[in-house]
């Protein structure tokens, strides 16, 4: 996947301007936050639980070396085989080894934020093994030759009439005369089209929510059951998962699960929560002859024992994004990667650097909205800091930026300079408004005054208020209760 961050500025711009795009987005605010509520409001422990989840994955990463290996011998013994992948070309070379030994042509796929990290579906293509999206959301936007615009609704930047469009572009089978005006009709249709290619596939592909140390399992939660299609049908069926997918137990997977939905869709549990342990054995009605796991590192190691070892914790609800007023104004696709949001403006940088996507920690109001509503308790506005300050050490802002940063440090590191300079500066200032409360247009502040009305400050400064206020209720309690109003 080509890395657009860069130009996150122009591509902001573009999002703002499409009026097709602005009215798409008002779904995600009114068709998640409300849900999440809702839920949340029905489960009293809802709180406890995210403590706990929290632990569990503290925990888990504290330790991720020796549940990694207990994994590894759990899904072996259960009959499968581990890989490990250092890098994205090391995961997409060992799933092509797979596929060509299968004699794969075409591939299933459930929905994955992984394989669209390593961009495994234009790799297949490109050795001549077509990828095929079974989820609902993935597919219309394979169809597009887009990205997911969301990591949950991948096609949540469109409305029906472009899928209508879509599926009459590609679908040369479709009679003109057929109506696809509602949801369900294109549902039905897709439905059709792709009940095929399960049975065509010779391997089928997806991610994993969780993977349990316990007993070598791998988790996937959909609502669609396209995941479990992908899993069964084929006669080998590969997950492609980070190392932090991790935890302990099937209690501990449980205990999480009970987070993610209500967070992710504001449901109590996705319609399909899917346990999967090794390939079929004697006696099984169905399941796939193989069963292969490719843990994928890929910079996740680096974040260890880092100040960006939180973001780890992610279990890839959406939360953070659907509760997120850059998100909502702009969508997924301006943050130019696979990760939008606040949760890509965090993870982007640790896996691509700072200074390919620096962009995306600045663009946040830091309301806290993303960390008050995440289910892992995740400090995402505190990393963004972070990413800030190695942003500005490494030189990498603007030059107007770092000097005018070093200008106000220099004065900060001096208070008496500092009071000094603002009690000229602000009854300066003051009577520039000339009483309009606010500036239109101000000499140096025009990235501000470009997009919004900068408020004129007080005709004093907050430490001469504070000073005046103190010396005021000094007096006032210096003169004992019957003085007061």
């Amino acid at each position: 996947m080509d890395i657009r961050s860069p130009a996150f500025k122009q591509s902001a711009r573009a999002a703002l301007s499409d009026a097709q795009l602005q009215r798409a987005l008002g779904n995600v605010r009114t068709g998640f936050i409300d849900k999440r509520r809702q839920a949340v409001d029905a489960l009293p422990e809802f709180d406890a639980l995210r403590d706990s989840a929290k632990a569990i994955k503290d925990h888990t990463l504290a330790h991720l070396d020796l549940y990694l290996e207990a994994y590894e011998a759990k899904a072996t013994e259960a009959g499968g085989h581990v890989h490990w992948a250092e890098t994205a070309e090391d995961a997409r070379r060992i799933v092509l080894d797979i596929c060509r030994a299968a004699g794969a042509r075409t591939v299933t796929k459930g929905k994955s934020m992984i394989t669209e990290e390593i961009d495994l579906n234009a790799f297949l293509e490109a050795e001549g093994i077509r990828p095929v999206e079974t989820d609902l959301g993935e597919y219309i936007i394979q169809l597009r030759n887009e990205h997911p615009s969301h990591i949950i609704a991948p096609a949540v930047h469109l409305n029906k009439d472009q899928v209508e469009s879509d599926f009459r572009r590609v679908h040369d089978h479709l009679p003109a005369a057929r109506d696809l005006s509602e949801p369900a009709a294109l549902l039905g249709e897709a439905r059709r089209v792709l009940r095929s290619q399960y049975f065509a596939a010779d391997v089928g592909i997806t991610g994993a929510n969780f993977l349990v140390a316990e007993t070598g399992t791998s988790i996937i939660v959909t609502n669609e059951g396209n995941g479990d299609l992908t899993q069964l049908l084929p006669r080998v069926h590969v997950v492609v998962a980070s190392i932090e997918k991790l935890v302990p137990t099937l209690e501990d997977a449980s205990q999480i699960l009970r987070v993610l939905a209500r967070s992710a869709t504001g449901q109590d549990m996705s319609v399909y929560t899917t346990f999967s342990t090794g390939p079929r054995r004697p006696g099984d009605p169905d399941g796939p002859e193989e069963y292969h796991v490719v843990l994928l590192d890929n910079g996740r190691s680096s974040m260890l024992g880092s100040e960006f070892q939180d973001m780890l914790r992610c279990i890839r609800c959406g939360a953070c994004m659907n509760h997120c007023p850059v998100y909502h104004a702009v969508g997924g696709h301006a943050y130019g990667w696979v990760y939008p949001g606040p949760m890509g403006a965090v993870l982007t940088p640790s896996l691509i650097g700072v200074d390919k996507s620096g962009h995306l920690p600045n663009a946040s109001t830091f309301c806290g909205r993303c960390e008050a509503v995440c289910p892992m308790r995740i400090p995402l506005p505190k990393m963004m800091r972070h990413w800030r300050e190695r942003e500005f050490e490494r030189g990498l802002n603007p030059a107007a930026q770092r000097y005018g940063l070093g200008l106000w440090a220099f004065f900060a590191r001096r208070p008496r300079l500092y009071r000094f300079a603002t009690s000229l500066a602000v009854p300066a200032l003051a009577a520039m408004a000339r009483g309009r409360g606010a500036f239109r247009r101000l000499p140096l502040a025009g990235g501000w005054t470009r997009h919004r009305d900068l408020p004129a400050p007080e005709s004093r400064t907050f430490m001469q208020q504070w000073r005046d206020r103190s010396a005021g209720g000094e007096t006032a309690a210096a003169r004992g209760p019957e003085g007061l109003a």
